[in-house]
């Protein structure tokens, strides 16, 4: 998942010392978001919450993935980074976590680049209880449990309810009485929908002998059912764009859908402006990140007159600086000497 890039130049620090031991750790998500349910929204990994700590746990740095630098100078050691779309400590309702924990070990003299590939990192149940349950328990409640805490979960809930992995349990409630129905060990990235029913000769039966809980495997989400980073075909519609990276790797390609943040104006055959003021309104450059300030992280964006250019240009609109932008066009080989995209039809800003 890393890949370990020596050098011989000594570091400069933040303070402005320098020093021949120390390194560099590099940190970047592959592009391309894969989902193979519908439903889930895509989450921005420019809004994760980003954590790099070292062996001693000292915290090197806390905060939005999109404000990190690009690059962090530090001692030689071990390193923990930490990438997740939001805090996840107990159970609740429509919250799945996704991101990606990683132990590196940045050498004297060299530099670390760690490429975060995302999954989802908690897990989730939801339940299909049967009329011929609410028949027979009409004052019973349900409650899924773990070592975090519990959801009450009604019967007309069709939420998912997420916890982190490990075992949940489905507890009936009725008359002051609490039994646990069944215990599953959940797994990360395992979202399960429960069947609860009661048996046909339930009478007179004790609750747990009574009352039936299968997994339905018609809407069983295996692992891997959602993964950051994962390539495919896409393209084909703005709610389904290319990342940068795979943009670049599309060189040709005509009418599709590329997503970006917009991060530069004012581009020459070896330059870009990351700063306003602007003095050019036909091209723009749009980068992985919002705080990237390397040219050749960039795709290179013509903009068209008309419509496109009065709405995107940043000598009217400078404020639109690490905006994300979603663009439709034509992906050429070269556009001042980047990957570019020219002949833009469509756009979203969001």
């Amino acid at each position: 998942m890393f890949v370990l890039l020596f050098l011989t130049a000594c570091e400069i620090l933040g303070d402005g010392t320098s020093s021949e031991n120390d390194g560099r750790l590099e940190l970047s998500f592959s592009d391309g978001y894969g989902s193979t349910r519908a439903g889930l929204e895509i989450p921005d990994t420019n809004d994760f919450i980003l954590t790099v700590s070292g062996s001693d746990g000292k915290t090197i740095y806390e905060g939005a993935y999109a404000d990190a630098p690009d690059a962090l100078t530090v001692k030689a050691g071990s390193y923990d980074v930490k990438a997740v779309s939001c805090r996840f400590d107990r159970p609740q309702f429509s919250s799945p976590q996704f991101g990606d924990e990683q132990c590196v070990v940045v050498p004297s003299e060299g530099v670390v680049s760690v490429k975060l590939m995302c999954s989802q990192m908690n897990s989730g149940i939801r339940l299909k209880i049967a009329p011929s349950f609410l028949s027979a328990y009409p004052d019973a409640s349900l409650l899924l449990r773990s070592d975090d805490g519990g959801l009450p979960y009604s019967y007309r809930e069709t939420r998912i309810a997420y916890f982190n992995p490990g075992n949940v349990s489905l507890v009936m409630s009725q008359g002051g009485d609490d039994k646990v129905l069944m215990t599953r060990w959940m797994e990360q990235n395992e979202i399960l929908t429960l069947k609860v029913d009661v048996s046909k000769d339930h009478a007179g039966l004790e609750a747990s002998e009574g009352i039936s809980v299968c997994v339905d495997t018609a809407r069983f989400w295996s692992e891997g059912s959602y993964v950051l980073g994962e390539d495919g075909v896409r393209g084909e519609s703005s709610e389904d764009p290319m990342g940068i990276s795979q943009a670049k790797a599309s060189v040709g390609c005509k009418g599709v859908w590329v997503s970006g943040y917009i991060v530069a104006g004012d581009l020459t055959s070896a330059s870009a402006s990351f700063e306003e003021p602007f003095k050019s309104a036909s091209n723009l450059a749009i980068g992985p990140k919002r705080n990237v300030a390397d040219r050749s992280s960039c795709l290179a964006v013509q903009l068209p007159s008309g419509d496109v250019r009065d709405n995107l240009n940043l000598v009217s609109h400078p404020e639109y600086l690490g905006r994300r932008l979603i663009l439709k066009g034509d992906i050429v080989a070269s556009y001042y000497g980047l990957v570019g995209i020219k002949n833009v039809t469509d756009y979203v800003l969001e």
